[in-house]
């Protein structure tokens, strides 16, 4: 039998005795994530928001009531309805993203897409936010139409994490599963999209060994009690949603 450690566990070990909960954030606390539509407001610890809808009346509402604000933006991608969509250089835009009219990816390595982000932290500080929630931060694994390699994405991803902690932020690393054990050193928190889907979170097991939590959103319409029972035997918080991110997802029940 080999003695060395996969690398996941050998991860885990050498961080586990740095653990420490950023504030407001705790392992397994409840959570409500929507992007579109008038805001429900369900009795969940942690809202995870848009950073350009909401506004800052509402992140203090939310916050007068004891909860932790996350505000969502795109950083990988050019959505062409923001209001700095100018702003962004068209040597910077790749490939349109599938299923996503009027997005393209990012070249994450100019200058003024990075400034822009930068001040897009700033819109999130101005306006209240705990913590920002950062989209579309794995092009280097998709068709891009742009040169884009792990490499690139990890120092992108750092200067993110170091930008928003710089600015007092909180900030989770979303997706972006194969370069996860490399950041949870730089994130306060993950959010995945269908990684019970795609069997791929127990690489989540590094941020709940530094007391980091972990947020699951699966889009389908009924939960899946293996997939319930097996996220709350590891601590992460999964929840059930449509698609458009316009209601309340479904907890699993228990």
């Amino acid at each position: 039998m080999s003695s060395k450690l996969p690398r996941l566990a050998l991860i885990t070990l050498l961080i586990a005795s740095q653990a420490g909960t950023a504030a407001g954030l705790t392992v397994g606390m409840s959570w409500h994530l929507q992007l579109q539509g008038t805001l429900q407001k369900p009795d969940r610890q942690l809202y995870d928001i848009d950073l350009f809808d909401t506004p800052a009346t509402t992140i203090a509402q939310l916050k007068s009531q004891g909860r932790t604000v996350i505000c969502y933006f795109s950083a990988g991608s050019y959505e062409n309805w923001r209001p700095d969509a100018n702003q962004f250089p068209q040597a910077a835009l790749g490939k349109p993203l599938d299923g996503w009219e009027g997005e393209n990816w990012l070249d994450i390595r100019n200058a003024t897409v990075r400034s822009i982000m930068g001040k897009r932290m700033d819109l999130a500080k101005q306006k209240g936010c705990d913590g920002v929630d950062p989209d579309n931060v794995d092009g280097y694994s998709n068709d891009t139409g742009l040169p884009l390699t792990a490499t690139h994405q990890l120092d992108y991803n750092r200067f993110l994490a170091d930008t928003a902690h710089a600015k007092g932020l909180l900030i989770g690393l979303k997706n972006t599963v194969e370069l996860a054990p490399d950041l949870v050193g730089k994130f306060d928190f993950a959010i995945n999209e269908s990684c019970y889907k795609y069997r791929e979170c127990g690489v989540y097991q590094t941020f709940i060994a530094l007391g980091k939590p972990v947020f699951i959103a699966e889009y389908r319409s009924t939960p899946n009690t293996n997939w319930c029972a097996d996220a709350k035997r590891n601590r992460y918080s999964l929840q059930y949603f449509k698609l458009a991110l316009k209601g309340v997802g479904t907890l699993c029940s228990g």
